[in-house]
């Protein structure tokens, strides 16, 4: 449905599952993903995202270093960075990520433990000091999405606008509205 819908990039988040039940959902999702046309990325899990032949992996700050999941994963395959102030944007565009996530840009609820919120201030100052793509993430709903991207922001990261929506394609539309403005 969000593959029709235009989501071109996927990032599979299951922090507390077995290894074996994010494995087969992340072989699954990856075949569905590159056949539709789109990117799939793991969170977290740089040895599963190689194995399924994912296009990448994303890390947290109390993940994998940088260094070590990129001779793990090889050249070619996308290495996204969570950051949440502007020195660890810095830091990971200058340690070779691919792009960051960066936020919470509005208070969020999926997460059980974020870090404080930045705000479009925030997110607008980012994207003055890096040059690799900026997916700005937390709280973002059709709402505030086009002053996300007037921020600078290259890509939203959604969750709850989409999963908690009672039409969750309406909502894709809608998001995908507001940020081609």
């Amino acid at each position: 449905m969000a593959l029709d819908a235009g989501v071109r990039l996927f990032q599979l988040r299951m922090k507390t599952s077995e290894t074996r039940k994010l494995y087969e959902m992340a072989a699954v999702l990856c075949s569905l993903v590159q056949k539709g046309g789109g990117t799939f990325i793991v969170n977290d899990r740089v040895d599963v995202a190689k194995v399924i032949g994912a296009d990448g992996a994303h890390l947290g700050q109390e993940d994998l270093p940088l260094a070590d999941a990129r001779a793990i994963l090889g050249p070619g395959r996308l290495i996204g960075i969570s950051t949440h102030n502007l020195a660890q944007a810095v830091e990971a565009e200058a340690g070779g990520a691919d792009y960051i996530g960066f936020g919470p840009v509005f208070p969020t609820a999926t997460k059980e433990n974020p870090d404080p919120v930045v705000g479009v201030d925030g997110l607008r100052e980012v994207r003055a000091r890096v040059r690799i793509p900026v997916v700005a993430i937390g709280g973002i709903t059709p709402k505030n999405a086009g002053d996300v991207r007037a921020a600078g922001a290259d890509g939203i990261a959604v969750v709850s606008a989409v999963l908690a929506a009672a039409d969750p394609q309406a909502a894709i539309a809608e998001l995908l509205r507001a940020i081609e403005g």
